[in-house]
């Protein structure tokens, strides 16, 4: 065992603190990283905040990690020390249903995907997360991140990165296309540029036009306020794929008149209430609803590949871990442009 520093939930009330955890001894395959660049999910503050379940307290949040390899196990066959490597939403998986065996572990349904933090690992310990100098974990849920990608920017691309490739290629995004994406946020802003890397035409859907600058700069052709009634009816049929990265509770009816016969809306986000689905607005189109989670490892090292080639990268504010508490509040208040990264040098 090896101790390290970190910044643990104590509770889900009171900032997030300093702390020490463990790491478990190097096992046969096992990946030892020194932690660099950890990124601030929304989901990191959901999650803190008891707000997707049990939280075993203290938690160290954090699954947009990267860092480079300080040690391997004796059988670890695909990373050497000193590589640039990363680590995800998860840390494991049973490896043998038939969504492991497809390169699908995130949808792992014997027992599921053990999360990065707030999970228990096979020795039966919790799992801890990014925000903290150093982490262990087994090669096979390790990726490379190109040399063409500074750590920093790598970071997001685990999660947020991850979390709007999938859909796009799931649902064929490319040239010929026309994709929507609702919110320009740190899931959004991402969407936004791999759908234009993509070849994809891309429209963003916001409820104002503030953002609108940084949306046409990013890949962004079109450019719609939600809040002007006129958009729904100027757009309507025109989408063949719409991402909704935002969270809250959407009219969906007026969302799925904008697709086009076939198209297909991607919940990204997960809203507060249930949704209310109009059937009409199904039927008449034979358009769908569906939702993405993340990706499996095998596609998250592609679509890290895929942002080396095309240089997509987050736009990211670079912090110490001393403000983290301060970041959670700007996030909530939507005051980041577009992604908190924490430099865990003092963490190390």
């Amino acid at each position: 065992m090896s101790t390290v520093s970190a910044y643990a939930a104590t509770s889900a009330t009171d900032p997030l603190t300093p702390a020490t955890i463990t790491r478990r001894e190097l096992g046969p395959h096992d990946v030892a990283l020194d932690i660099h660049f950890a990124g601030i999910c929304h989901s990191d503050i959901h999650t803190v905040r008891g707000e997707w379940g049990q939280v075993e307290y203290p938690m160290v949040p954090g699954h947009e990690i990267a860092g480079v390899v300080t040690g391997v196990g004796s059988e670890v066959t695909l990373f050497q020390v000193g590589d640039r490597a990363g680590v995800g939403c998860f840390v494991d998986s049973c490896r043998e249903c038939e969504n492991c065996l497809a390169g699908e572990e995130q949808y792992c349904d014997n027992p599921g995907m053990i999360g990065t933090y707030n999970g228990v690992g096979r020795d039966g310990q919790p799992t801890q997360g990014g925000y903290s100098g150093a982490i262990v974990v087994d090669e096979n849920y390790v990726l490379r991140i190109p040399d063409g990608i500074g750590l920093d920017a790598a970071a997001p691309l685990l999660c947020a990165g991850i979390t709007t490739y999938s859909p796009l290629r799931h649902w064929h995004a490319g040239p010929g296309t026309k994709v929507a994406v609702i919110g320009l946020g740190g899931l959004g802003h991402l969407g936004v540029k791999l759908a234009a890397a993509m070849g994809a035409e891309v429209t963003v859907l916001s409820q104002s036009l503030k953002k609108m600058e940084d949306g046409l700069r990013l890949g962004a052709t079109d450019y719609r306020a939600t809040s002007d009634r006129t958009t729904f009816k100027d757009l309507a049929g025109k989408f063949d794929l719409i991402l909704n990265t935002v969270s809250a509770n959407l009219d969906l009816e007026q969302y799925l008149k904008l697709l086009t016969l076939d198209g297909t809306l991607v919940e990204l986000g997960m809203p507060e209430h249930p949704m209310s689905v109009p059937a009409g607005a199904l039927i008449f189109g034979r358009r769908r609803i569906a939702g993405s989670l993340i990706g499996g490892i095998a596609e998250t090292q592609e679509m890290l590949e895929f942002c080396a080639e095309h240089g997509v990268a987050p736009e990211i504010e670079v912090i110490e871990p001393d403000y983290i508490n301060e970041a959670y509040a700007r996030v909530l208040a939507s005051d980041v442009r577009y992604r908190f990264v924490i430099d865990t040098a003092s963490l190390r």
